[in-house]
């Protein structure tokens, strides 16, 4: 899975989307995880292979947001 958390730097709405354009999540979706990530401190952002969340997570690094892949049965937890 890829998780994303929660930074000083980005505002919420650059979070959004980010989720909206690269995950093509709808805005309700994309408002859900960023509230996640800002109120949580992170969200599971996707799940699939792990070439895929290797790539998604890449991804994240290059909009600027810190996140992190995981395999699923080791939970959220950082």
């Amino acid at each position: 899975m890829t998780i994303v958390f929660n930074d000083p730097v980005n505002l919420m709405s650059y979070v959004t989307y980010v989720f909206q354009s690269y995950f093509n999540y709808s805005r309700a979706k994309a408002e859900k995880l960023m509230l996640e990530v800002h109120e949580q401190g992170r969200s599971v952002v996707a799940s699939g292979t792990r070439e895929e969340m290797e790539r998604d997570t890449a991804a994240m690094h290059s909009f600027g947001l810190w996140a992190a892949c995981r395999r699923s049965d080791q939970g959220d937890a950082p």
